[in-house]
């Protein structure tokens, strides 16, 4: 059964809104409760546009990145395994899934946006897995082994969060698909894959390549 709460938040953006269980086409081993683009019979009015502007549900698109670095742990469990993970900027949670899915001691899914704790919770029982609820970078634990991201550098203003990630853990996982270069040595890219956020919100094709970087102690910086 699909959690009223979620529908409860994202009718607070969009009147007509509600979710709908889905696996994103670029990490299918995982479902989700995502926006359902059914209920969109016709075109949205300029308030519910106002809306959607103004309080944005991010946790209820997968965007490209989250589902690329998601499939990617998934496929290299070590990186992950026996480790306290922390998911930064979680939004649905499929990041934090996929650790814990991949033997994480622990997998935290930190995100200041409450309706999105909610999703993480909601999408972990959906997945069987247990995901821990972190409601800021503050709020942290001490001992988290591997940090990971996916699109939090779209506002230069979040550069910094770089080195605020290689200081609070010995592993980084980050996955962008905004920035062509880092500019910081330390971040070593891994890959580039390709990925569209789900639903398909028919981003320009730049947005759909995803470079996935690791960064760890002793790396070069």
């Amino acid at each position: 059964m699909i959690p009223d709460i979620l529908d409860q938040h994202l009718a607070k953006t969009l009147s007509r809104g509600r979710v709908a269980a889905t696996a994103p086409a670029g990490c299918p081993d995982i479902s989700l409760y995502l926006f359902d683009p059914s209920v969109l019979e016709g075109p949205i009015s300029h308030d519910e546009a106002q809306a959607v502007v103004a309080e944005p549900a991010y946790w209820s698109f997968c965007w490209a990145s989250g589902q690329v670095l998601a499939a990617y742990i998934l496929a290299n469990p070590h990186l992950v395994r026996g480790e306290t993970v922390l998911d930064f900027g979680s939004g649905s949670g499929i990041v934090a899934i996929a650790a814990a899915m991949a033997g994480a001691r622990e997998a935290i899914a930190c995100d200041i946006d409450p309706a999105a704790l909610d999703a993480v919770g909601a999408n972990a029982r959906l997945n069987g897995v247990e995901v821990s609820l972190c409601d800021g970078w503050n709020s942290r634990p001490s001992n988290v082994g591997v940090v990971t991201a996916a699109d939090v550098l779209y506002d230069p203003d979040n550069r910094p969060l770089l080195s605020v990630f290689t200081s609070a853990a010995p592993r980084v996982l980050l996955a962008d698909s905004r920035i062509r270069d880092l500019g910081d040595e330390r971040y070593r890219q891994q890959t580039v894959i390709e990925a569209r956020t789900w639903p398909d919100l028919h981003e320009f094709e730049e947005f759909n390549r995803v470079r996935i970087y690791q960064a760890t102690e002793g790396a070069a910086g």
